[in-house]
Formats: C-alpha cells, structure tokens, sequence
C-alpha cells in the first residue's frame, strides 16, 4: 500500500492544491451580493474538494484494471441512471437531469463520462494498437456512446451530450484509427454544422416559434446569438456580451478581489458556476486567467506524459480519455464565456462549484493516480 502511495504524482497534487485555492476564493467572491441560497457555497466547495482529494487518493490504492473488468455492470448501471432520472429525476434549468438527495444533487450524466471512458478502453484494448476497422470497431464503439448520448440529449443536457462525443473521438484517435476514416468523419461533421447553420437561417422564425412553444426559448437564444449575433435581440446576447465586457473590463491586472462590478450587479447569471472564469478575468485581469491557463496546460500535461509511459494500452486510452474530457471542457467554458463558443452548461473543470462535477473530476484524478502506480505490477504480471 504505502509503495503504491509513494508512486502519487505530487505535481498533480500541487496543481490541484493550487486549483482548489483559486476555486474556494473565487466561489467565495462570486456569491458576495447574491440571495441567501448561496450562502456557503464556498465552504460547500471546500468539503467536496476534501472529500475529492480522499477519493483521489485512495483510488491510487485500486486497481483500475478491476474497472475494465467490471465495465459492462459499470455500463448497464449507468444506463439505468439515465432511465430512472426522467422519472424520478429533479427538473434544474429546464434539464431533468438530477436526483435530490436532500439538500444535496446528483447527476448521473456526469457519472457517465467515466463509465464510457472505461467502457470504450476496454472495447479498444482488444485490438491491441491494430488499425480499427470501421463497420467491425468503429461502429460498434459509436453505439457503445450512442445510446447515452441520446438519453442524456432528450434530457435536455446538450453540454454533456457533447462531451460524450469528444471522449470518443479523443479515444478514437489516440486508438489507431485509420486517416480514410478521420477524413470521412470530418467531412461528415463540417457538412452538418455547415447544412445545420443554413436550415437554422433560412428556417430562423420557425426554429424560435416551435424552441418557444417548448419552452426552449433558451435554447434559441444561445444558438441565435452566436450564429447571427449582429441580428439577435439585446435579451439574447445578454450572458455572451456582459461576460466579454466583464472579462475586457479587467485590463491586464484586474479590478481586484471581490472588486468586479458586473458580477455585484448581477449582469453575468449563474458567477459562482458556468460563469465562473468572468469573475476571475474581471477581478484579476489578463494575468489571472493566463495563470490558471498555465496550471490547467501543466495538469493536462502531467496526465498526457502518464499515458505515454503506462505499459498496458488500455490505461493509456482511460488517461486519453479523461484528458480529452478536460481540454474541451475547458475550452468550451472559456470561449463560450469570450464568444469563440456558443453558450452551453458546461462547468469549468475544478473551478466552478457543483459536487458531482468536482467529485468526478478528483475521482478521474484518482484513477489517473491508480494507472501510474500499478503500471509497474502490470508489467512484472505480464
């Protein structure tokens, strides 16, 4: 036990150590001047991040290959999850996508991420680095990530649903698929997004009468505004244009702490959460955010050289994974928040406040600690 324990990667300790303190402060000056349902929601933060940081540790004792010998029961629970939560499930921001434990929610959707990411390892690791063919591997992989894909999108829950999608592409790519296929895939995804954005500006009143019958009228304004923003309405550009003043208003240094005047007037929605890098450019500037960028580029990087090194394939694909989640989060939160992105509710990973995101995030960490310690019992095993 304690020979695994001194394989823990403390540059990742540190990075997350120094995540946490940036995560706690900025929680705690988002909520400054908001309701009284707010309160504590910084030390709120400050218990998930312990609890995290124990399982994060105490995952480096597991061993994750019992994971991907488990991944179908891993699977079929996560499905069920999926299920149960239309039924049984709390209505949040127009999603039913959370289970009420008391004072306390949970997100299957986010388990989820793991689930597919060990599940998809696993179906990788077959092919032992060979090119993937595309009806016998490719296909069935996709349907593996189909079917939560698409339970999670008629939650509504766009930004998880999309995630799905990385990890498997992310996983894809680092699992020897062959160039043909990258090329047909592109080829497939620009077409869409191309034919997508024509049917949306042609078809534009019909889209928003049917989205506001719905009542996804939300929906329409976040893709509205990012594909016409010279068109869309002053309610409809609402979050995307006062985040960019507020994150312009910080100059090189910032406002200072707990200084920001946006986020006091309560023109940025949800600081404390979704739009928790706005507070951070607004109150420290351009030196702020170019900081956790570094931190965010040395926790990614510490992971990637991880993967490099593991011995077994499939914990090279499961570290892959858990980086491909990270980077596009990360990039989706900051560039929806500075207009390269359209407006989603994708958290900023280890910063923003919610349990089940930062609990899965630290758990993903501890599985990331597991793969480096028992990488040398994989290779005496073998």
């Amino acid at each position: 036990m304690l020979n695994k324990l001194k394989k823990l990667d403390l540059g990742i300790v540190i990075i997350l150590l120094c995540l946490m303190a940036i995560s706690v402060l900025t929680i705690h000056s988002a909520i400054d001047g908001q309701s009284a349902h707010y309160a504590n929601t910084d030390l709120k933060t400050a218990v998930f991040y312990g609890i995290g940081f124990f399982f994060a540790i105490s995952a480096t004792i597991f061993d994750y290959r019992i994971l991907l010998k488990t991944w179908y029961i891993l699977y079929g629970i996560g499905i069920v999850l999926l299920v149960l939560v239309f039924f049984l499930g709390s209505n949040i921001n127009g999603a039913t996508g959370w289970f009420r434990l008391g004072q306390l929610s949970f997100q299957p959707a986010e388990v989820v991420k793991i689930v597919l990411i060990i599940g998809v390892a696993f179906l990788l690791g077959r092919k032992q680095g060979e090119k993937l063919r595309f009806v016998q591997d490719i296909i069935p992989i996709g349907a593996f990530v189909f079917i939560p894909f698409m339970l999670v999108m008629v939650q509504p829950d766009l930004g998880n649903a999309i995630i799905y999608l990385v990890i498997l592409l992310g996983m894809l790519w680092i699992g020897n698929v062959k160039y043909t296929h990258v090329l047909i895939g592109l080829t497939v995804v620009v077409a869409s997004i191309v034919l997508f954005v024509s049917l949306f500006t042609v078809f534009n009143s019909n889209i928003k009468e049917y989205l506001t019958d719905h009542h996804k009228e939300h929906w329409y304004a976040r893709i509205n505004t990012f594909i016409d923003p010279d068109e869309a309405t002053a309610d409809e550009k609402h979050q995307s244009l006062n985040a960019q003043i507020a994150i312009g208003s910080g100059g090189l240094r910032g406002d200072g702490y707990m200084q920001g005047d946006m986020k006091k007037g309560g023109f940025i929605p949800y600081p404390y959460s979704d739009s928790i890098f706005v507070v951070i450019g607004e109150e420290f500037g351009f030196t702020g955010a170019a900081v956790l960028l570094l931190l965010y580029f040395l926790l990614i990087y510490r992971i990637i050289v991880i993967a490099y090194q593991c011995y077994d394939r499939r914990a090279s694909y499961i570290v892959i994974g858990i980086a491909s989640m990270y980077v596009f989060q990360i990039f989706q939160n900051i560039g929806m928040m500075i207009g390269l992105m359209p407006i989603t509710g994708i958290t900023l990973p280890f910063i923003s406040y919610g349990g089940t995101s930062l609990l899965l995030n630290m758990l993903c960490i501890g599985i990331v600690f597991s793969i480096k310690a028992h990488q040398e019992v994989y290779e005496l095993a073998d």
